[in-house]
């Protein structure tokens, strides 16, 4: 089916392979492509502005699709004329962010955008400066423009409450603007990016391909391997390399490991924010002997530095291994404990039932992924519909709800908590004998790899194009978050502000990890602009 549709609107297939079909859109064809393709059940993943003009070619637009139904993900590639590609955003709501951030960061414009607006670059960012055209370098510094904010109406009877950039229940700096009227939440609107790093530039410009693992990880200091694991898997199929297996079964023991010790995390938040404090206590506890095992088959409490292009760094022994179980089995009678008798109380229940609901087709036109969208009645999981490490040798469940409320969500994470407990298992028990690294390898010049991983908050989708030799000409990776924070006002609607904490946090937001960057000199920690530090000196 999907290759009737590309074909019927004259689409060029540059790829076609079990896991990715690359085509080239005509411009007057893509927006009617696009909106088939997601008519056939395929949703709408991310997309990537590219200065290709490098290669001959201008600047284009991939949009990618994950298409469960077939296994396959759809690129679809657009080539601006005279900058100007049509939006797809009037038929896949899905897609405004990514367009608006190549409109940011590459000069790509939309036509008929219906929110042509700023996404990352900052209000004080002088017009005409794209940060990933390839002119740019990752070391410039623009000069601030003046900028005045427009003057708003407010409404009778609507009090405007900003949460963030920082607020006691935000663990990160974001923005929610809520608009309330008495109790009640009438309209809600998120402004993110405060952090962005240009971690894509400097990875570009300054970086190896084996340097960029250990940047991707730093991407998230809760689940930073799969970042690495996504990344690593886009160079791995661009360049079509052989991964060992007994490599794929240790990255799916510490990508479940990452995922135990997230979840732990998320109930924790959880429980403080609904005045249960001592569950909080208890489920950070238990977390402790996850973080002690990745210190022990890694070297790392946080970001492992496990993987290079090609496999893994370190191996498991049958005394480690050993170790693993017998801290597993301990610790899942107590994980089991705590949550048993936290899903028993009746006012944390009364707190997230019927809370913060996101209908199943809200959820899928918006792209939402992980957790959520599992909560919402939508059956995805990459890690089964499109088989990654070692977990197409495994077995485990993939739980979904369809209340799509705090407490669905709540529910989902339960059961995937179990469910990783016992992939750590089966990988331990079917550990195969061999290498655990390939360096017997070329990169080709300027091909296009995509990587996937089920990130404990829902898919990672990182993209590279590379250069050749030992480099990436482009690399974009793409968060969960990212796909599931336009969902938050939609959930907001109509509840009460007492619940807004909960139910921004349901989604388990993961925000950039600093205020702008931490500089250390061996003596000092400077929390600062990277000008303001230079000015100390």
């Amino acid at each position: 089916m999907l290759l009737e549709i590309l074909k019927r609107n004259n689409a060029k297939i540059l790829r076609h392979d079990e896991k990715v079909i690359l085509t080239l859109v005509p411009n007057d064809k893509l927006r009617p492509t696009a909106e088939l393709l997601f008519k056939a059940g395929c949703y709408y993943a991310t997309g990537v502005g590219v200065d290709e003009r490098l290669l001959g070619v201008g600047f284009s637009m991939y949009h990618i699709f994950n298409c469960e139904a077939e296994k396959r993900y759809v690129i679809l590639k657009a080539v601006a004329s005279n900058l100007r590609i049509p939006s797809i955003t009037p038929v896949i709501s899905g897609a405004n962010w990514a367009e608006r951030e190549a409109m940011d960061m590459v000069g790509i414009f939309f036509d008929e955008h219906p929110e042509p607006l700023r996404l990352i670059l900052p209000d004080d960012w002088p017009e005409g400066i794209h940060p990933l055209r390839k002119e740019f370098h990752y070391n410039e510094r623009p000069p601030k423009v003046e900028f005045k904010p427009p003057k708003r109406e407010k409404k009778p009877g609507v009090m405007e409450v900003p949460v963030g950039p920082y607020h006691p229940t935000l663990h990160e700096p974001e923005v929610f603007e809520l608009h309330v009227k008495g109790e009640e939440i009438v309209g809600a609107v998120y402004r993110g990016f405060h952090t962005h790093r240009g971690m894509e530039k400097l990875a570009e410009e300054r970086m190896t391909i084996n340097q960029i693992p250990f940047l991707a990880e730093r991407i998230c200091g809760i689940c930073g391997y799969t970042h690495n694991c996504a990344y690593a898997q886009a160079v791995e199929d661009a360049a079509k390399i052989e991964v060992p297996e007994r490599a794929l079964y240790i990255r799916t023991i510490l990508l479940e490991l990452e995922r135990l010790h997230s979840h732990l995390l998320w109930f924790g938040v959880a429980f403080h924010l609904l005045g249960f404090d001592s569950g909080f206590m208890h489920t950070w506890r238990i977390r402790e002997a996850f973080m002690d095992l990745a210190e022990l088959l890694t070297g790392n409490r946080k970001t492992y530095g496990m993987n290079l292009i090609g496999g893994v760094r370190r191996d498991i022994d049958e005394e480690k291994k050993k170790k693993v179980l017998e801290i597993l089995e301990k610790t899942k009678k107590e994980t089991k404990e705590v949550l048993d008798n936290a899903s028993g109380m009746k006012e944390l229940i009364s707190r997230m039932e019927g809370i913060g609901v996101l209908p199943k087709k809200e959820g899928r036109e918006i792209g939402v992924v992980g957790p959520v969208a599992r909560a919402s009645g939508i059956d995805t999981d990459v890690r089964r519909d499109h088989p990654y490490a070692a977990y197409g040798d495994l077995d485990f469940k993939v739980p979904v709800y369809k209340d799509g409320d705090v407490l669905a969500r709540f529910l989902v994470r339960y059961e995937e908590t179990f469910e990783s407990f016992w992939l750590i298992e089966q990988a331990l028990d079917q550990l195969p004998p061999g290498d655990i690294l390939n360096e017997d390898y070329e990169l080709p010049e300027y091909a296009i790899g995509i990587g996937v991983t089920e990130a404990p908050r829902g898919e990672d989708v990182h993209f590279v194009i590379t250069e050749g030799g030992n480099k990436v000409y482009r690399w974009r990776p793409r968060a969960p978050t990212y796909n599931n924070l336009p969902a938050v006002p939609i959930m907001l609607m109509g509840e009460k502000l007492a619940d807004a904490p909960i139910i921004i946090a349901s989604i388990d937001p993961c925000f950039s990890c600093t205020d702008h960057m931490v500089i250390v000199d061996g003596e000092k920690v400077c929390r600062c602009s990277l000008d303001d530090y230079l000015g100390r000196l």
